[in-house]
């Protein structure tokens, strides 16, 4: 009885699925790519390799982005932005869907419109930058993206990995055109009050 323990922890330990090594190509043209800071952005550089992620299925046509040089995973927050964290998250979790063209979006499992509905995806602009969520709509190609596979590999489940409280604050946030150009306006305002 106690050997059967044992091996049970034992097989638990083990990588139990099938994902993949890929890179993200956005229909305008750049990769998705995790610097080691945690940003996240767009290069158009094929061989970086800060633009390699592990695609790991956590549930049916749902998977976990983690950045393979990095080790950090992908979420998006309540406010639509992309952001990078150490553990394993229920922000961490996006719906992937094959679009009508063939490209590929990932949606918040989490996060949606509370009026419509409408789901909050994983977008870069025609600039190269991450946008936020809710800003991105799935009929335009700043949410298309065609992974392009380099291997596929055997994963633990995040979710049995040591989970993170979803209090605590993650590690990055991405920054959007939209936050950048809030930035500048907040800095604005308080040079006039001066």
């Amino acid at each position: 009885m106690e050997n059967s323990a044992v091996f049970s922890s034992v097989q638990h330990e083990e990588p139990q699925l099938k994902g993949i090594v890929t890179r993200l190509y956005s229909q305008h043209g750049f990769y998705l790519q995790m610097q080691p800071d945690g940003t996240m952005d767009g290069t158009r550089d094929e061989s970086s390799s800060f633009s390699q992620f592990n695609l790991i299925p956590v549930g049916l046509r749902i998977v976990a982005i983690q950045g393979a040089k990095t080790g950090l995973y992908l979420g998006m927050n309540s406010d639509g932005y992309l952001y990078t964290s150490e553990h394993f998250n229920s922000e961490c979790k996006f719906k992937e869907s094959v679009f009508e063209n063939y490209y590929v979006t990932y949606s918040s499992m989490l996060y949606r419109q509370s009026q419509s509905g409408r789901s909050w995806y994983i977008g870069i602009n025609r600039d190269g930058q991450v946008m936020k969520g809710n800003r991105v709509k799935k009929t335009k190609g700043a949410a298309h993206f065609l992974p392009k596979v380099i291997e596929v590999a055997m994963y633990k489940e995040p979710s049995l990995h040591e989970l993170e409280s979803e209090q605590s604050p993650p590690r990055k946030t991405a920054k959007t055109s939209d936050s950048l150009q809030n930035e500048r306006n907040g800095a604005q305002r308080s040079d006039a009050s001066l």
